[in-house]
């Protein structure tokens, strides 16, 4: 078999384009094992002379991190699993229910789309006060609650699903709760698990919000707590190259391990519908 020059310079470039995308992660993890200030000379060494654990170790014994790895931990569950809840269940209605005003509904919420998420939370912070939920898991898990994107994408999805699936399912006797759960959540299981990866990591990553719904220190997340402990260490590279891949290696491990899920959910809800 023959193999193009075109080819060649394609692969060639995709692998050197591969590799300065991987560079910094790998400089990330190199620095987090060298000792303290090895980081900080001239010309910055790209592997640790000697392998050391001790900015882990600095993290979480002095810094805390355990219970800002908790907060980030079960934000992010609780987010994906109230997103998928009312994502997949609106995103359901909209495609196979009809009721009255559906499609203005609908029309109205991509409208919505356009509008920058960072417009909204001065005045949902406002209202979240008004009801005592700041500095609160509820108030911090407001917002991953639905999105426009979530609903639409589960919709697209699920127009796939056959009509003529649904009235069988009527026609033997099985209610609507019962179509759902056994007919509609398993021929939705793709897009649930793209669904489900977008806000696991949109949730772990966030900043912002956390940032301004948590007033207290101890309810911090990763993200905002490796920001404070910048500042006070700013001349500790290691440290912070520590609790950078403490922030980043659990989001890695979990897209690489769904990516197959991930592109099928992501591919299909683009096609269909």
């Amino acid at each position: 078999m023959r193999i193009k020059p075109q080819n060649i310079a394609l692969n060639a470039f995709i692998f050197i384009l591969a590799i300065i995308v991987a560079f910094p992660l790998f400089w990330m993890l190199s620095v987090s094992f060298m000792a303290a200030g090895e980081a900080s000379t001239f010309p910055p060494p790209l592997l640790p002379k000697q392998t050391q654990t001790s900015a882990y170790h600095e993290l979480f014994s002095s810094s805390g991190l355990w219970k800002y790895l908790f907060n980030s931990i079960f934000l992010a569950i609780c987010a994906t699993i109230l997103s998928l809840t009312f994502n997949v269940t609106a995103g359901y209605a909209f495609a196979k229910l009809k009721f009255k005003g559906r499609e203005a509904m609908f029309q109205t919420l991509l409208a919505a789309m356009v509008v920058p998420a960072q417009v909204g939370m001065m005045p949902l912070f406002l209202l979240l006060k008004t009801f005592g939920l700041v500095n609160t898991y509820a108030g911090a898990l407001v917002p991953w609650i639905a999105s426009v994107f979530g609903i639409f994408m589960v919709r697209q999805f699920a127009q796939s699903i056959p009509d003529e699936m649904l009235e069988a399912a009527r026609m033997d006797g099985a209610n609507e709760w019962q179509i759902f759960t056994k007919l509609i959540v398993p021929n939705l299981m793709p897009v649930m698990v793209t669904l489900g990866l977008f806000t696991f990591l949109g949730s772990w990553n966030d900043f912002m919000w956390p940032l301004i719904i948590m007033t207290d220190s101890n309810s911090y997340t990763l993200p905002v707590a490796l920001a404070v402990l910048s500042r006070e260490h700013v001349q500790d590279s290691e440290m912070m190259m520590a609790g950078a891949v403490i922030t980043v290696l659990p989001v890695l491990i979990l897209f690489i391990a769904l990516q197959r899920f991930y592109m099928r959910g992501l591919l299909a809800s683009s096609v269909k519908g």
